[in-house]
């Protein structure tokens, strides 16, 4: 960079676009070793482009991909140099400009840094932000959230203004559910459609549909944006939860349950009250707003897609293989009620007893021949609610037994075990993660409503504040977000010199006696009083 006979283009990109600091970004591996040689090598670099190259804003320069370095190194998940660039302080005056964290003050331990919010903010486009909260494939992310100052800027517009859309989406939505419900009570029966009554029961019932069409119509077109956003992938699922995967089911049922009942199909009312049902279980989606409900609402998210899921394959192939089992070994026994006799229909007695067959075969119990019937019966042997009264008068009862027995203690004994021993496991695990779980949710709530605000919206609840950070006014205006921080390690290390002042934060001075306009004055007048102290000290044997 610095040969004066042929020096490099600071600028030279491969054929991704990537420039030095990308390859950079690339090589780090978040490793101690390798941490603090990148980031040496990081700052040399900037500091030297900076210096060559005045004009060279090296850092913000994006690949093919539109990514900066820092941007890459959040894809990545490449923590250790990505939290020194959000960090990075320079002290001297000729390349603090470098910098992306400012100190306003120091007082002892607690230190005020204003962070450069440029390609962090989620108020702008691709931002930082927006990589690490959407992007189910990075591995550390949950930590890279809990560095500041994305915390505290999550927290920030926490606070500002999405806590009150989330409790006012949460108010309508319940609206919306009891709406729905009453609806779908007083429903009407018989085949659909129905003519609109001309009374207020009649008005009532068209509202409501007309609410949930609409309804179901936002949550499909809201579900089709966020898949567009965020793919759902199984690793979107058991981090980012299925919260919209939900919502979109309950719209698609709604939706073609409406068509169902547009074309005067009865089989509307399936739909329905699967929708409803969905529609009740989504309420749970607002737990996110608070922090006890919401890790356990994560917690029933990550058992239902790791061990409960787990369980039932396993259980669905044994309750499928032992009923074709036991449907292709049971055959009934020919019974004497079932044939029937070669009396003329004349004789009374005859007549009575085509009558008993009659009744007999109209009011014919189930047997273990029917495959839906014996995987229910099969699935209740499951739950301890198994009856075996019916099977007296079947063959093979012996192997019956055996086959039956095998599956109790396969089902019943092994599995049903197994599956709270791995939820209480599960449990344990998830209560170390899931306090990150929620809060990466709520981030994802977060940025979710903050784009739905409207520009001038968003613009004026915008966190942060604009400083003006160099010498000369205007020369460097930048959108910054005020951090207080507590730093007890450098305070302990910082005895000898701590900073009094907090308005000055470049100079340091050694703590030693106050003293203030008069103290020339003070110093004459305790002089002119010490022979006297003196004297007094000789006549007291117990001096103060």
């Amino acid at each position: 960079m610095s040969n004066p006979y042929q020096s490099v283009c600071i600028t030279e990109a491969d054929s991704q676009g990537n420039m030095v600091l990308h390859a950079l970004v690339m090589v780090a591996d978040n490793t101690p070793e390798n941490t603090d040689f990148v980031t040496k090598m990081y700052d040399e670099i900037l500091i030297m482009s900076a210096r060559l190259h005045p004009k060279t804003k090296l850092e913000y320069i994006e690949n093919k991909e539109g990514l900066t370095p820092i941007k890459l190194a959040a894809k990545t998940g490449k923590i250790g140099l990505f939290k020194h660039m959000m960090q990075r302080e320079f002290k001297d005056k000729d390349i603090k400009h470098l910098s992306r964290k400012f100190t306003e003050w120091v007082y002892g331990p607690v230190h005020c840094s204003l962070y450069d919010l440029a390609s962090l903010d989620s108020y702008e486009t691709n931002s930082v932000l927006e990589i690490i909260v959407y992007g189910s494939e990075i591995p550390n992310r949950h930590e890279m959230l809990q560095t500041e100052p994305l915390n505290r800027l999550l927290e920030d517009k926490w606070q500002r203004f999405a806590r009150w859309i989330f409790f006012f989406n949460f108010i309508v939505y319940v609206m919306y559910v009891a709406v729905f419900t009453f609806t779908a009570y007083y429903r009407k029966e018989g085949k659909p459609p129905f003519p609109i009554e001309h009374s207020t029961e009649g008005y009532l019932r068209l509202s409501g549909q007309l609410t949930c069409v609409v309804a179901s119509v936002y949550f499909f077109c809201k579900a089709i944006v966020d898949f567009k956003r965020k793919p759902p992938k199984l690793q979107t699922l058991l981090i980012d939860g299925y919260c919209e995967i939900l919502f979109f089911l309950q719209a698609v049922f709604y939706i073609f349950s409406s068509i169902l009942y547009t074309f005067g199909k009865e089989e509307y009312v399936g739909l329905l009250v699967l929708c409803l049902a969905l529609s009740w279980i989504n309420l749970l989606y607002f737990s996110r707003g608070s922090r006890l409900m919401g890790i356990y609402s994560v917690m029933i998210q990550k058992m239902l897609l790791s061990d409960i899921v787990r369980f039932l394959f396993v259980y669905i192939v044994f309750l499928f293989g032992f009923s074709a089992a036991v449907v292709t070994l049971i055959q009934e026994k020919t019974n004497a009620t079932n044939v029937k006799p070669v009396q003329s229909p004349d004789n009374p007695k005859s007549r009575a007893l085509f009558a008993t067959v009659d009744d007999s075969e109209g009011c014919k119990k189930p047997t273990y021949n029917n495959f839906s019937y014996t995987t229910l019966e099969l699935f209740k042997f499951t739950i301890g609610m198994g009856d075996l009264e019916f099977t007296e008068d079947y063959q093979f009862k012996g192997v019956f037994y055996v086959l039956l027995i095998t599956y109790i203690v396969l089902t019943y004994i092994l599995l049903l075990n197994m599956l709270i021993a791995l939820m209480s496991k599960t449990v344990e695990k998830i209560s170390r993660e899931s306090k990150n779980i929620w809060k990466l949710q709520k981030a994802i709530t977060i940025l979710d409503l903050e784009k739905s605000l409207p520009n001038c919206l968003r613009e004026r609840l915008r966190s942060g504040v604009q400083k003006d950070l160099s010498k000369t006014a205007g020369e460097d205006r930048r959108w910054c977000f005020r951090v207080e921080e507590v730093n007890w390690n450098k305070w302990n290390t910082d005895l000898g010199i701590i900073n009094e002042d907090p308005g000055n934060c470049d100079g340091t001075r050694t703590p030693g006696p106050v003293r203030g306009p008069g103290w020339r004055h003070t110093l004459r007048a305790f002089s002119r009083r010490q022979p006297r102290r003196q004297a007094a000290h000789e006549m007291d044997p117990f001096p103060l």
